[in-house]
């Protein structure tokens, strides 16, 4: 490998800018007030206002109310997955449940609510458990030949 390789590199064109220099005399553009301004409370050392700070409005983290419940740290998301879809990732006599649908990649690891609906052709004999299903879908999975096991059979 030449010298001339290893030592010719150089950062891009606008990388390095030179460090603002401030109140070092007339010719520097940025003398006597040093680029702020004349008079106020920001030409001040120490001046300015702290974060949220409106001008004396109301700030707007004082003007929302936070008062209450919500209930949305506890919203049950039901994750839809189609017929089709499981009749290419399964084969005969296999199990659908959460984790079978996440090993297969169908769902991913945080999805915990799965609804299986009716989009497609069915024709495998396939054991559902541990899923909502919707009635069209119950009925597709009993013409096939497949079943339906529910949270209260398994009690």
């Amino acid at each position: 490998m030449e010298n001339s390789e290893c030592f010719n590199i150089k950062p891009p064109k606008g990388a390095k800018k030179k460090r603002k220099i401030v109140g070092r005399g007339t010719g520097s553009r940025l003398q006597k007030t040093s680029g702020r301004g004349s008079n106020g409370q920001n030409s001040r050392s120490g001046g300015g206002v702290r974060p949220g700070f409106e001008g004396g409005q109301m700030p707007l983290y004082r003007r929302i109310a936070r008062r209450g419940f919500s209930n949305y740290p506890f919203k049950i998301v039901n994750v839809a997955v189609n017929l089709d879809i499981i009749e290419k990732k399964y084969a005969d006599g296999e199990t659908v449940n959460l984790e079978t649908l996440r090993e297969k990649g169908v769902i991913k690891k945080r999805d915990n609510h799965v609804k299986i609906l009716a989009r497609g052709e069915f024709t495998k004999k396939l054991t559902f458990s541990a899923c909502s299903l919707s009635a069209a879908t119950k009925e597709k999975i009993q013409k096939a030949g497949g079943s339906v096991v529910t949270e209260e059979a398994k009690e």
